[in-house]
């Protein structure tokens, strides 16, 4: 290793939820050890849907992230006063990094701008870097900062592992990332089993948000397609056809359903133990938690990564993190459902024309091979966005593959 030269300082806004800017946050230390800048500790999203109001250090271990990493990359909680009245006066370069780019675009684009202006602000952080084509060391640098600097504060890991025993207590438990809250519903335009009043109050809501790009929505094609979250009704038929215990714990995983208990009826009568972090705690110890969705999200975060089975009904930030991260704790068990076939057969068992050995044996064995194994990513350099997700399988750092 040469001499370590500081081009530079690096800020960085994330946007998104508390999965999309973990990875973000990930990628923005190697962009810094790459282009030998200081990193100032990144900036959460305050204004997205969850406007959470908390910073870094509210849900990560800060000087742990920065110690853990003194090697690697130099981090400050902030600017060093004259540069930070630089930045109050308005003399730095802030933009947003193309999406999916590889490491030569950071050392051709955005380093000369270091190198010009002192500081560069990162505006947008959410898949600002390549799945694949970077070195060996750049994929093995953003699992160690992944798994080893981003640790939750004392306090949020407390809380995590009293959830854990208490659902220890009674046995097995099976998390259901059950991503279906009315910003996704809204977001996806997946609009099945909603009333009138609700496709209406959904329409409003997807209008209202400005980054939120697609507006017109044919939400029987696009369920057709698998590109919708699973309703409740279709997960608990799921469930059952996979042959799950219905008397094992399932903790939701997710924030308040919509459509309430009239969406949630089936899967409670299928599944008499249903449990969330709020039937599990009281409310004086939630209460550090109540109202910060990046916290609550954390808790899941870790309840997720204990679970004997993780079933996300949805390909979502938390869904894709969470089984990456459950993959470098002996591939954990987490069931990859295919959307696209099961509305297919659920469609076909609703309408009667197939018996129900015939739909539960072609979901048992359809999703035999989807259950996190060890794999190689499908790389489709042309079109980034639909290739495996790099967090979600970060073979380079996992050893059991052949």
């Amino acid at each position: 290793m040469g001499i370590y030269k500081n081009n530079g300082y690096l800020m960085v806004s994330c946007n998104g939820g508390l999965n999309q800017m973990r990875a973000a946050i990930c990628d923005m230390v190697v962009i810094a050890r790459y282009l030998n800048v200081t990193l100032i500790v990144p900036e959460l999203d305050k204004t997205s849907f969850w406007a959470d109001p908390s910073e870094f250090q509210d849900i990560f271990d800060v000087n742990h992230f920065i110690t853990s990493l003194r090697d690697e990359v130099r981090i400050l909680k902030e600017l060093p006063p004259r540069l930070k009245r630089r930045v109050e006066l308005g003399l730095f370069y802030s933009l947003a990094p193309v999406s999916w780019s590889d490491i030569s675009y950071y050392h051709y684009q955005i380093l000369p701008l270091v190198k010009k202006y002192k500081v560069v602000h990162l505006n947008r952080t959410d898949a600002r870097l390549a799945n694949n084509g970077l070195p060996l060391e750049t994929q093995k640098l953003r699992c160690r900062v992944n798994f080893n600097a981003l640790r939750f504060t004392s306090q949020i890991e407390e809380m995590g592992r009293r959830i854990v025993r208490i659902l220890r207590r009674n046995g097995p438990f099976l998390v259901l990332h059950l991503r279906y809250e009315m910003d996704m519903v809204a977001f996806s335009g997946c609009t099945h089993g909603c009333t009138d009043e609700e496709v209406e109050e959904l329409t409003r809501m997807r209008y209202a948000y400005p980054w939120w790009k697609e507006k017109v929505i044919d939400s029987d094609f696009k369920r057709k397609e698998g590109l919708c979250p699973l309703t409740p009704e279709e997960t608990a038929l799921t469930l059952r056809a996979m042959g799950i215990d219905r008397n094992v714990q399932i903790y939701i995983a997710a924030g308040e359903i919509y459509g309430g208990g009239r969406r949630m009826a089936s899967l409670a009568a299928e599944f008499p133990n249903l449990v969330r972090k709020e039937t599990l705690l009281g409310s004086s110890e939630l209460q550090f938690f109540q109202n910060h969705s990046s916290k609550m999200a954390a808790l899941d975060y870790l309840v997720s990564l204990e679970s004997d089975l993780f079933v996300p009904t949805y390909d979502g930030n938390m869904a894709k993190v969470v089984e990456g991260h459950r993959r470098t704790l002996g591939f954990k068990k987490t069931i990859l459902l295919d959307r696209k076939l099961l509305v297919d057969l659920i469609d076909q068992h609703t309408k009667d024309s197939i018996s129900w050995d015939e739909f539960s044996s072609i979901i048992k064995e359809a999703h035999a091979d989807r259950m996190g194994r060890p794999k190689k990513r499908v790389v489709i350099s042309e079109r980034p966005k639909e290739e495996d997700y790099f967090y979600a399988n970060p073979h380079e750092c996992l050893q059991k593959l052949d």
